[in-house]
C-alpha cells in the first residue's frame, strides 16, 4: 500500500492543519474528508478567513436574518457566527484531541485583531472567547506584539490554551517562549494541570520571502537574485534551533516536571507566493519532529499530490541557515526593518479584513431587518 506525502509527514512528527473554516465546510463534509483522507489533524483561522466565508455563498444567511430579528448587535452577531462555528468545528475534532490527549485536535479562533495594541483588552477577549466557545479543544490566538507577551502570559495562568500568532523575528520568538513558561509558572501556581494547558508559536515563513525578495530585486545584483527564496526557511528553520534551546533549559525541565507540554513551533504562512518556487517549498524543506504545518487547501493538495518529504529537513541545518542571513545583511537587507514591516504589515490586513467583514455583515443585518 503507497503512503502518502501527507502521511510521511505525519510519521515524522509533523501535525497537519488546515488553515482555513467556514460553515460550508463543516456542513457539506469537505472538513471531516480532509481528516479521513489527508491526514488533518486542526484548524486555524483569521479575521481574513472568517471576511472569505461569511461572506461568500449564503451559508449564513439564515444566521444573520435570525440574529437581526433577535435584535442583536454588529459585533454580536459576528461574534456568534465565529465561536458558533469554531465550536462545531471543536466537535468535529474532539476525537483527534481524545486520541492525542489534546495535542492535536485544535481549532484556533483570534482576538479581535483591533486589541492587538491593548493588552487589558486582549486578555478579557481571550477569557469572553473561549467562554463563548466552551471546548477544551480550542485555540486563543493572540498575536505576539510586545503588547501581546503579557496577555499570553496572563491568558496562559487561567488555564486557557494559546495560539501565538504572527512571529517573525528569532529575538521576538524567544520572547514569546519566555512569555509561555511564565504563564505556565503562573497556572502552576493558580493550581492548574498544566498537562492540560496547549500552546502552539505561529512562525510565519512566506511572507518573509515576498518582503526580502522584493529587496533583493531592488538591489538586482547576481549575488542577491542568488538568495531570493531563501531567507523565509532560512529564518523558519532558526527558530526550530531556538526551540530546541530554550525547551532544554532547567527552567524547562522544572516546568515538564509539573507535567508541562512544550510550546510547539507552527509553520503559518505556508502557501507559495512566487510561482517560480515550487508550491510545497514550506512544507518539505520544513518537516521536523513536533512542528505543526498550517496549509491553505491549495498547498495541503499539492503536498498529498506531489510533495517529496524526504524525513527531518530542519535538524542540523542552521549553519547554513544562519549563512543565508549573514549574507543578506552583508549586501544591505536589514533584517530587523524587515521583520519590523512585516509584523506591521500583518496587523493592518488582519484589521483591515475584520472592518471589512464588520461592513460586510453590518449591510447584510440591515437587509434582514428590512426584509422582515
Amino acid at each position: 500500500m503507497t503512503t502518502t506525502p501527507t502521511q510521511k509527514l505525519s510519521d515524522i512528527g509533523v501535525s497537519i492543519w488546515l488553515d482555513d473554516l467556514s460553515r460550508e465546510r463543516l456542513s457539506s463534509g469537505s472538513l471531516q474528508k480532509l481528516i479521513d483522507e489527508k491526514n488533518v489533524v486542526g484548524v486555524t483561522t483569521n479575521p481574513s478567513i472568517f471576511h472569505q466565508a461569511i461572506t461568500t455563498g449564503h451559508y449564513y444567511d439564515g444566521k444573520i436574518a435570525e440574529l437581526a430579528a433577535k435584535g442583536s448587535s454588529l459585533e454580536e452577531t459576528i461574534f456568534e457566527i465565529t465561536t458558533t462555528d469554531v465550536a462545531d468545528a471543536c466537535d468535529l475534532f474532539a476525537p483527534v484531541a481524545a486520541a492525542t490527549k489534546g495535542v492535536d485536535g485544535r481549532v484556533s479562533i483570534e482576538v479581535d485583531p483591533r486589541l492587538a495594541w491593548d493588552t487589558a483588552g486582549t486578555i478579557a477577549e481571550a477569557k469572553h472567547l473561549y467562554k463563548r466557545v466552551g471546548k477544551d479543544n480550542v485555540h486563543i490566538k493572540i498575536p505576539a506584539t510586545l503588547e501581546g507577551l503579557e496577555a499570553i502570559t496572563a491568558t496562559l495562568a487561567e488555564g486557557i490554551s494559546v495560539n501565538v500568532t504572527l512571529i517573525f523575528s528569532l529575538e521576538r520568538y524567544r520572547a514569546v517562549i519566555n512569555a509561555f513558561q511564565s504563564g505556565l509558572e503562573q497556572a502552576k501556581e493558580n493550581g492548574h494541570d498544566l498537562s492540560k494547558i496547549h500552546s502552539v508559536a505561529s512562525f510565519f515563513v512566506s511572507r518573509v520571502d515576498t518582503e526580502i525578495d522584493k529587496r533583493l530585486d531592488k538591489i538586482g545584483t547576481d549575488e542577491a537574485k542568488a538568495l531570493k527564496g531563501k531567507a523565509g526557511v532560512a529564518n523558519a528553520r532558526l527558530a526550530y534551533q531556538v526551540h530546541e534551546e530554550l525547551f532544554s533549559t532547567e527552567r524547562w525541565a522544572v516546568l515538564a516536571e509539573a507535567g508541562a507540554l512544550p510550546q510547539r513551533p507552527l509553520w503559518a504562512s505556508t502557501g507559495v507566493k512566487d510561482p517560480a518556487y515550487p508550491d510545497t517549498l514550506y512544507v518539505t524543506e520544513l518537516a521536523a519532529p513536533g512542528v505543526v504545518n498550517t496549509m491553505p487547501e491549495k498547498t495541503l493538495e499539492a503536498t498529498f499530490d506531489h510533495g517529496v518529504v524526504t524525513g527531518d529537513t530542519v535538524t542540523g541545518t542552521y549553519n547554513e541557515a544562519n549563512a543565508v542571513l549573514d549574507a543578506l545583511e552583508a549586501i544591505g537587507v536589514s533584517y530587523n526593518d524587515v521583520v519590523a514591516v512585516l509584523e506591521s504589515e500583518g496587523l493592518d490586513k488582519f484589521v483591515a479584513s475584520w472592518k471589512e467583514l464588520l461592513g460586510d455583515v453590518e449591510g447584510a443585518l440591515a437587509s434582514a431587518r428590512k426584509a422582515s
